[in-house]
């Protein structure tokens, strides 16, 4: 089973835009148009039989619609393949019931994205969130690292993670772009021993550029070289690595390509590719 564990999509009504406004502040282009049917053709293309999408409540006043949503996506993941965390905010008020009915509405965890939320990763409002999410057994998620629409924005680096998980080293936590995007050799000094798994998404080859002329030498659109990014699986554990694609932002069939053509054993693969996925989400093929 192909499970990518970093997807993104929008409720129909605003996809548009927000797809629009995304691609212009990362001068990245899209692969599909960020609605869940688009994330659904997608997904048949390239071969991928599940998708989590990870939403990101940039306010507090957008958790419960968040929220709502997701569940609502969860219903029907056995026919569509599509499943959804939910999303916290670090200040939204009621993030403990909030948890709770997410939980027991089987939402299998929570994203949240530092940057966006203009909180560092360390704070005790994320450290409440980390540690309720292991009380209820629920994962979290969280962007890691540098973000390319946010130059400059520092809330979720290696060492901001490090001493969130030292504070809450129970919860199963899962670090987006291969745990700290663009801080790369921190990650490898920092974070292999604690436990923390990390997901793929927009971090092996090359940004694709949307065309406005932005990313102008081959060095501003380098991601992780394939010798470090092997580095990588191998300080973790391939047990401890997700893919993920961060679609629309990444094509899932190149994605998936590049991933499969990577030298590794075949067991390490697959963990890689869905088997520790499955085991996370609790998921398998219907």
């Amino acid at each position: 089973m192909i499970i990518d564990f970093h997807t993104h999509t929008f409720p129909d009504k605003i996809a548009a835009a927000a797809v629009d406004k995304l691609q212009a502040a990362s001068h990245t282009r899209p692969f599909s148009d960020g609605t869940v049917d688009g994330l659904r053709a997608s997904m048949a293309a390239a071969g991928i039989d599940a998708s989590v999408v990870l939403p990101v409540a940039t306010s507090a006043k957008q958790v419960p619609h968040i929220n709502d949503s997701a569940i609502r996506v969860n219903r029907q993941a056995k026919e569509t393949g599509v499943h959804s965390f939910g999303g916290m905010h670090p200040d939204f008020p009621d993030w403990e019931q909030e948890m709770e009915r997410l939980c027991a509405a089987g939402v299998r965890g929570v994203k949240v994205h530092p940057p966006y939320q203009g909180v560092n990763f360390d704070d005790p409002r994320y450290i409440r969130v980390l540690k309720k999410a292991s009380a209820l057994g629920m994962l979290v998620v969280t962007h890691a690292g540098l973000d390319v629409g946010l130059p400059g924005a520092e809330q979720s680096t290696p060492e901001k993670l490090l001493r969130a998980r030292e504070q809450a080293p129970d919860t199963t936590l899962i670090l987006a772009h291969m745990g700290g995007w663009r801080c790369w050799d921190d990650v490898e000094r920092l974070l292999p021993g604690t436990g923390v798994y990390l997901d793929t998404s927009f971090a092996l080859g090359h940004m694709t550029p949307n065309g406005d002329g932005f990313y102008k030498t081959e060095a501003d659109l380098a991601m992780l070289e394939q010798e470090q990014f092997l580095r990588l699986i191998r300080l973790f554990g391939a047990d401890h690595i997700l893919f993920g694609t961060d679609s629309p932002w990444g094509e899932q069939g190149a994605y998936l390509r590049a991933i499969s053509a990577l030298p590794l054993s075949d067991a390490d693969r697959a963990a890689i590719l869905g088997g520790s996925a499955e085991k996370l989400l609790s998921i398998s093929n219907p």
